[in-house]
């Protein structure tokens, strides 16, 4: 079950490591320091033993945050791809769950980040962003990774049957589906959680005995499929590209929804658009 973090954000690891909300990055925690807010060294000493590299193929490393200039290269993600260069505050929960996003699933930022870097030079001096960089962002800030071992409730979840997937399917739900938090602005919201918080789910098709790996080997297998997602032409199409998914809808991950009727409220369990969905494999 979830713990609740303390609403004053005071740096709780134990907590985190706690919460479902931070399976992802789990194994990150834990090398943490336990007392103290982690720092830049913490977070760079992790990044080079992965060897961790952005879309450019530089070596990451987080660096305090300093005014940007106007120019291309000042650019966040452009700036990210050629130096490797990530401004990072460092007091700051939001910069921090991007670090550790990026520790987690190393290849599929590294994606985000190229397809990021060419798209801003392809339309530098547009007025507009463009439909790829908005669908970027979305996952980036708002994903979930889903893990699914059963194509039934990939559907479920596809046609908004809130209810039949984590109430009436909830044995099997658990068993079948795993959720990994992506974005960092998701991580941010578990330090004060409510009902309506909603992502943006990524649906993987995994085999059951993917499910039993380790935590995090089942992340790095899930990141090198998630990189391939993003690199697929037409991928990057339409901003409803992704499933919504009100998170404290999922089993465990608050004990409220261990009453039926908690599904009952169409405020957050909208019914909503159907579609077919092309099965990541």
């Amino acid at each position: 079950m979830a713990a609740r973090l303390d609403a004053g954000l005071r740096w709780d690891r134990e907590a985190l490591l706690a919460s479902p909300w931070f399976a992802a990055v789990h194994h990150l925690l834990a090398r943490l320091p336990r007392e103290r807010f982690p720092s830049l060294d913490d977070l760079n000493a992790l990044a080079r033993e992965r060897g961790v590299r952005t879309g450019g193929d530089a070596p990451l490393t987080f660096v305090p945050v300093a005014a940007l200039g106007k120019g291309l290269d000042s650019q966040y993600e452009v700036r990210v791809f050629r130096t490797g260069e990530v401004p990072t505050r460092t007091d700051g929960w939001h910069d921090l769950f991007n670090a550790l996003v990026w520790l987690a699933f190393p290849r599929t930022k590294a994606t985000l980040n190229r397809i990021h870097h060419d798209e801003l030079v392809r339309r530098w001096g547009a007025q507009q962003r463009g439909t790829a960089r908005d669908v970027l962002t979305l996952f980036d800030e708002g994903g979930v990774v889903v893990a699914c071992a059963a194509p039934a409730l990939a559907r479920c979840l596809e046609d908004f049957q809130w209810k039949e997937l984590f109430w009436t399917r909830r044995q099997e739900a658990t068993e079948a589906m795993r959720f990994f938090v992506f974005g960092h602005a998701i991580l941010e919201k578990s330090l004060a959680p409510y009902k309506g918080v909603t992502a943006k789910a990524l649906v993987i098709d995994v085999a059951h005995e993917a499910l039993a790996l380790p935590p995090a080997a089942l992340v790095a297998l899930l990141d090198a499929r998630a990189a391939e997602h993003f690199a697929r032409p037409g991928a990057l199409e339409s901003t409803r590209a992704f499933q919504p998914l009100p998170v404290l809808g999922i089993p465990g991950w608050t004990w409220e929804n261990e009453d039926p009727a908690y599904y009952d409220d169409e405020n957050v369990f909208r019914s909503g658009r159907t579609r077919g969905r092309t099965p990541q494999r």
